[in-house]
C-alpha cells in the first residue's frame, strides 16, 4: 500500500473513524478523504455512488454507523437495523460498481449469537439465535459481513470484514442515555466524585465482558490495509474479559470515587459472556497492546480535557 494511496474513511470523526484516521497520518498517510453527514448522506444512494465517480478512492474503510448502548438499541430497533443497512449497502454496493478493489468493514461482536460457546469464534456465526435488546443492529452488521463476503467469492476482490469487541477510548460518546457501558460508567463515576453520590448501575454486575481501546483497533485496521487477509472476516480484541463489577471498580479507582456502588438487580445484565476468540488475527500477524486500566486511563484523561467543547458531554 503506497503512502500517496487516496483512502477513504466513512464515518471518520466518530470514536473508530477518527482513531484510523489518526494512526494512518502516523504513519505517513497522506491521501485521506473524509466527509461529514452534512457534506455526504451515506443513507442516500445516489448520493454515495457519484462520490465514489467524483473522488475515486481506491480502498473504502467502513467505520460509519448508528450506535448505541443497550437502551438506545432496545427503544430503536427500526432505526439501528434500518439506517445502518442504508448505510452500509450503499457504501459496500457503489464500491463494487465504481471498482474499488480493497474494503474493509467494520462491524461488532454482537453478530454472533446470544448463547454461542465461549470465547466467540467466527463460525459461530448464525449458528443460533441473537440478543434480543441488539438484535437489529446485529442483523443489519450480519448482512454487510455476508454482503463482503459474497464480492470476495464472487468477483474475487479484497473485501474483508474485522469485527471488534467493545471498544472504548478516546473520542468516545459519553452522553448516559445512548452510550455503551463503559464510557457511561466513566460518566457516572465522574459526576459522583463531584456531587459526593453513590453510583447506581444496570443490572448485577455477573456478566463478563472484553474491551479493546480504539487505538489497538485502528492498528488492526492499518494491518488489514497493508496486508491481503486470507479469509473473509476475523475478530479483533484482546482475548480476555472482566465482570461488570470488577470493571466499574476500576474506573471508580481511576476516577477516584469514594462512594458506593449500587446494582439495580432489576434491570437487564444483557449477554452472560462475551469474549473473542482473537487467535486468526493473531496468527497472521496482529495483536492487542493496550491493557484495560492503562486505556481507561488515557481515556477519561482526554474526558477531562474536553468536557467544555465535546457535545455529548452535558455536565
Amino acid at each position: 500500500m503506497k503512502k500517496d494511496t487516496k483512502i477513504y474513511i466513512a464515518g471518520h470523526r466518530g470514536m473508530v473513524g477518527s482513531a484510523v484516521w489518526r494512526t494512518l497520518e502516523k504513519k505517513g498517510y497522506t491521501n485521506l478523504v473524509g466527509k461529514s453527514s452534512k457534506e455526504l448522506d451515506l443513507k442516500n444512494q445516489e448520493a454515495v455512488l457519484d462520490f465514489y465517480y467524483t473522488e475515486k478512492p481506491a480502498v473504502v474503510i467502513d467505520a460509519a454507523a448508528k450506535v448505541g448502548g443497550i437502551l438506545a438499541n432496545n427503544d430503536f430497533p427500526y432505526q439501528f437495523l434500518m439506517e445502518n443497512m442504508q448505510i452500509q449497502n450503499n457504501l459496500i454496493d457503489s464500491a463494487l460498481k465504481t471498482g474499488i478493489e480493497k474494503f474493509i468493514f467494520l462491524g461488532s461482536s454482537c453478530i454472533y449469537p446470544k448463547f454461542a460457546p465461549q470465547p466467540l469464534k467466527e463460525e459461530h456465526l448464525l449458528t443460533s439465535s441473537l440478543e434480543p435488546t441488539n438484535e437489529g443492529y446485529a442483523i443489519a452488521k450480519i448482512t454487510g459481513v455476508k454482503a463482503c463476503q459474497a464480492i470476495r467469492k464472487q468477483f474475487q476482490k479484497d473485501y474483508v470484514s474485522l469485527m471488534p469487541t467493545n471498544l472504548y477510548g478516546t473520542h468516545d460518546n459519553f452522553d448516559l442515555k445512548s452510550s455503551h457501558v463503559l464510557p457511561a460508567m466513566i460518566r457516572k463515576f465522574h459526576d459522583a466524585k463531584n456531587n459526593n453520590s453513590d453510583v447506581v448501575l444496570w443490572g448485577t454486575g455477573t456478566p463478563m465482558r472484553e474491551f479493546l481501546f480504539v487505538d489497538d483497533m485502528a492498528e488492526a485496521v492499518v494491518y488489514a490495509l497493508e496486508n491481503e487477509l486470507p479469509e473473509y472476516l476475523y475478530n479483533i480484541g484482546s482475548g480476555k474479559d472482566i465482570t461488570i463489577k470488577a470493571l466499574a471498580e476500576t474506573i471508580q479507582k481511576v476516577i477516584g470515587h469514594q462512594g458506593q456502588i449500587v446494582w439495580d438487580s432489576e434491570k437487564p445484565d444483557g449477554t452472560p459472556r462475551k469474549l473473542m476468540d482473537v487467535s486468526k488475527m493473531k496468527e497472521i500477524g496482529w495483536q492487542y497492546s493496550t491493557e484495560l486500566e492503562d486505556g481507561i486511563e488515557k481515556t477519561y484523561t482526554w474526558f477531562l480535557e474536553n468536557i467544555e467543547n465535546f457535545k455529548e458531554v452535558k455536565l
